[in-house]
This record gives C-alpha cells, sequence and structure tokens, in this order.
C-alpha cells in the first residue's frame, strides 16, 4: 500500500517539473512587432551625468595664430538696390500774357466807342444841320444833351455856345457844323486835365493806388485790368485784396495778378480791410514794387458805416505814406445816378480820377462830361469791354471823334 501511494507522489512531481519547463519557454518566445507604415522615430538619447558621463574624447585643437582672418578681397554681399520712384513732375508755371501796349488803345476800341455817337454825335450833327434853326431846333439840341446824361449845367454852356456861333460864322456845312460841334464838345470835356494815372510816390516807396465804388461798377475787374495796364507800361505790380466782403473777389483779383505775374496780397473772407490793405504796401515796399493797387470793398453809399471803414483804410495806408491816387469806378449805364454815388464818395475820400466802365453799351456818353464838372476831377480810364485789354486811357480827342464821327 505504501509502495502504490510513493508511486502517486512520484508521478504528480513528474507533472509538475514537466508543465513548469512548458510556461517557461512561452514565455522566452516574443512575437515579432506588428507592421506600421510609419516609421519609428528613436528619441534621442539622454546625456549622461555624474558617474554616468562618458569620458572625454581627445580631439585635434588649433591654436588662435592658426586661424586665418576672413579674406578681404571677398566681396560682400551687396544689398539689392531699391526701385527708383520717379518724382512727380511739379505743374508747370502757367505762362504770363503779354498785355497790349497802351498808347493808341482808345483808338483801337473807337468802333465801340461809337455806340454812344447816336443820340450825341450824329443827332447833334443831323439838328445843326437844319437849314432853319428855329427855337424848336435849339430845344431838340437840348433834349439831345440831356438823354446823353450831359448834366444841366454843360448843356446850357454847349447850348449858348453854338447858338453864338452859328449865329456869328453862319456856319450850315456838314463838315464846318462838325469842326464847330468838335470843339465846342472838347471845350466841355477840358483839354488841359492831368489825364495820367499818378503811380510814382517820389519817395523810395512804391506808388500806392486805391480803387473805390459801389457794387456791380465791375471794381475789381477794374482793378485787375489797371494791372495790365501798369504791366503794359514796364511797371512792378503788387495787388491788396482789401474787398473782404465778397467771397470771391481776392480770388477774381489774385487770378488777374497771376496772369501778369503780380503778387497778390489777401486775408481772411470777412477780415480788417485796413489790415490788409497795409500789409499790402508793406509787401510793396519789401519787395520794390513799382505800385501797389489796392481793391477796396464795393460800398454803398447809403451804408455810413462802410463808408466811415473806407475813410479808415485810406488812413492806415498813409501810415506808409501819401496816396499817390484814389480812384472812383462808375458805371456809365447808371446815368445821372453816378453823380450820387460820385458825390458822397468825394465826401469821404480825395477822389483824384475816375474810371467809367461800361461805356461801350450805353448811348450815354455825356456822362463823361458830366461826371468832370460834378467833381473837378478828370476821367482817367474808361472800360469798352469784357476784353482783359479793354481798359483804356481817356483821349477827350479820340473821344470825340468817336462821337461824332468822321
Amino acid at each position: 500500500m505504501e509502495f502504490v501511494i510513493l508511486a502517486v507522489v512520484i508521478a504528480l512531481v513528474a507533472v509538475g517539473v514537466i508543465s513548469g519547463l512548458v510556461v517557461s519557454s512561452r514565455k522566452k518566445k516574443q512575437l515579432p512587432p506588428a507592421p506600421s507604415s510609419t516609421p519609428t522615430i528613436t528619441p534621442p538619447a539622454e546625456p549622461h551625468v555624474g558617474e554616468e558621463a562618458e569620458a572625454p574624447r581627445e580631439e585635434p585643437r588649433r591654436a588662435i595664430e592658426e586661424v586665418a582672418p576672413p579674406s578681404a578681397e571677398a566681396p560682400a554681399e551687396e544689398a539689392p538696390e531699391a526701385p527708383e520712384i520717379a518724382e512727380p513732375e511739379a505743374p508747370a508755371a502757367p505762362a504770363l500774357e503779354v498785355p497790349e501796349p497802351t498808347a493808341g488803345r482808345l483808338v483801337r476800341l473807337r468802333a465801340r466807342l461809337a455806340r454812344s455817337q447816336n443820340s450825341l454825335g450824329k443827332g447833334l450833327l443831323t439838328l445843326l444841320s437844319r437849314d432853319n434853326l428855329d427855337e424848336d431846333t435849339w430845344e431838340e439840341i437840348e433834349d439831345t444833351l440831356l438823354t446823353a446824361d450831359v448834366g444841366v449845367a454843360p448843356t446850357q454852356e454847349l447850348v449858348e455856345r453854338l447858338r453864338e456861333r452859328v449865329r456869328v460864322l453862319g456856319t450850315r456845312t456838314p463838315e464846318g457844323v462838325r469842326a464847330l460841334l468838335r470843339e465846342e464838345l472838347l471845350n466841355l470835356l477840358g483839354t488841359d486835365f492831368d489825364r495820367v494815372v499818378k503811380t510814382e510816390s517820389g519817395l523810395d516807396t512804391p506808388g500806392v493806388v486805391m480803387v473805390v465804388g459801389v457794387n456791380g461798377t465791375g471794381k475789381t475787374t477794374t482793378t485787375g485790368k489797371l494791372a495790365r495796364v501798369l504791366v503794359a507800361d514796364g511797371r512792378s505790380v503788387v495787388l491788396g485784396a482789401a474787398d473782404t466782403f465778397r467771397a470771391a473777389a481776392a480770388d477774381q483779383l489774385q487770378t488777374w495778378g497771376e496772369r501778369v505775374g503780380a503778387r497778390t496780397v489777401r486775408g481772411p473772407e470777412g477780415g480788417d480791410p485796413a489790415s490788409i490793405a497795409f500789409d499790402a504796401v508793406k509787401e510793396g515796399i519789401a519787395e520794390g514794387a513799382d505800385v501797389v493797387l489796392i481793391d477796396t470793398a464795393g460800398r454803398l453809399h447809403t451804408k455810413t458805416g462802410l463808408m466811415d471803414e473806407l475813410g479808415k483804410v485810406k488812413r492806415v495806408v498813409e501810415k506808409h505814406g501819401p496816396l499817390d491816387e484814389i480812384l472812383l469806378v462808375l458805371d456809365a449805364t447808371t446815368g445821372q445816378n453816378g453823380l450820387v454815388q460820385a458825390r458822397v464818395f468825394a465826401e469821404v475820400v480825395d477822389i483824384t480820377g475816375i474810371v467809367l466802365t461800361k461805356l461801350d453799351g450805353t448811348a450815354k456818353g455825356g456822362i463823361v462830361i458830366a461826371v468832370q464838372r460834378e467833381l473837378g476831377v478828370p476821367v482817367k480810364l474808361v472800360g469798352l469791354g469784357e476784353g482783359p485789354d479793354d481798359l483804356a486811357p481817356f483821349e477827350p480827342e479820340a473821344f470825340v471823334d468817336a462821337l461824332i464821327g468822321d
């Protein structure tokens, strides 16, 4: 019985040993890694420090003298050139205009003056050439003169002289009547007036001309045209835009000046006109200009405050020196109303000359005689059209010849 139990134990032990060997062999056997399309990246080995650090390897070393500096001949890399940017071309300065010469300008504009001869010149010649100069004819002559704005006093004077000379001389031929009328009209106009626009101060300062007048007479345009007249005569000009109450006045005057190379002194809209006039004269002195033209605001003669301000402009400008010329611009088409304006302006400033504009658009050429008689100052310039050179020095002989024809 004992033998049987021992044999069973030995068998069990043998089976256990064999099972352990099989399991151990299975643990040692490893399956290959599964294939993958992504390559395996092995991380860099960590550096070893301390006792695990590797011993340094021997490498050949060079002394500092053995290291050659970089060659100086090696061309340095050049920075790429920046593309050239074309500078914008400055706008070309506008070509200066050359005004027409003033000598004989009125003669060249004679055809325009002839518009005034219908009621004055030709009308008088027709009446005076009648065979019988009775009272009715003389009344017609008088009416013709009054209609042409010659004025009451000058008309009576002219009629009396004509009646006396016709009675004494007995002139009836067209040539005789024309010569007689021409002589009497010249007497009324006055051939002894100094009609030259004064532009020389007699000092080291420029001549100063102030232009005055009411709105609508063409005052600013006349100032610009006068600058052309002076430039045509070889004078250098500075313009003062003292009309600060009309928005476009300064721009308009500056445009006129730029055409002939005259600089314009201007200020803010609504600024002090007297201050701008003062600065204009100051600039004219600094630049050595020959003439300073000052365009004042178009004041209504019925507004006392504005007229007082005109007097202030005159006083301020005179701090630099005396005014050489004060020109009153009148619209020839306004007739007797222009005389009312002239009287008021003459009370505020000392008018030295008259500019009659729009004389080509009226049949009332007699206003030249009337305004001279009213103020006792000469008509110096007349405007005869819209062109830039249609402002002409007034010449009595050429004016009368245009009125009565050849």
